[in-house]
């Protein structure tokens, strides 16, 4: 595996473990935002080792699509594309994004990038 390919997978796991770190401690708007660049580094990570080359866009659904992913992890790319925008903005969430998101949304976000970083990581050589 590339270096850049390793350090992107070994952030997008580090970026994992943040998100959990804040959803513990009920900041669940940041949790969300961490969820959605864990599984833009992981997709990237696979996209740069598989494609040979880079794809510069925030759209997980692009890179996943273009990854060939299963539905499940297709869903998963879909609703956390917009929180790259939506968790950290007030013009883009049309609020503070720190009232937006409760419990559960952290739930559901860690969810979605566990299955999109489970994804890659089985497709990813382990070194």
């Amino acid at each position: 595996m590339r270096p850049e390919t390793r350090n992107l997978w070994a952030q997008a796991q580090e970026d994992l473990t943040t998100a959990r770190a804040l959803e513990q401690s009920e900041r669940f708007y940041a949790c969300v935002f961490f969820c959605q660049q864990a599984a833009e580094k992981a997709l990237k990570a696979l996209y740069q080792h598989t494609k040979r080359k880079q794809l510069f866009t925030h759209d997980l659904l692009q890179l996943a699509r273009g990854l060939g992913c299963s539905a499940e992890v297709e869903r998963a790319a879909r609703e956390l594309t917009p929180e790259y925008v939506v968790a950290r903005y007030p013009n883009a969430s049309g609020t503070v994004p720190a009232r937006l998101y409760e419990q559960a949304d952290a739930d559901r976000h860690l969810d979605n990038a566990n299955k999109v970083l489970q994804w890659v990581g089985e497709r990813l050589p382990q070194s």
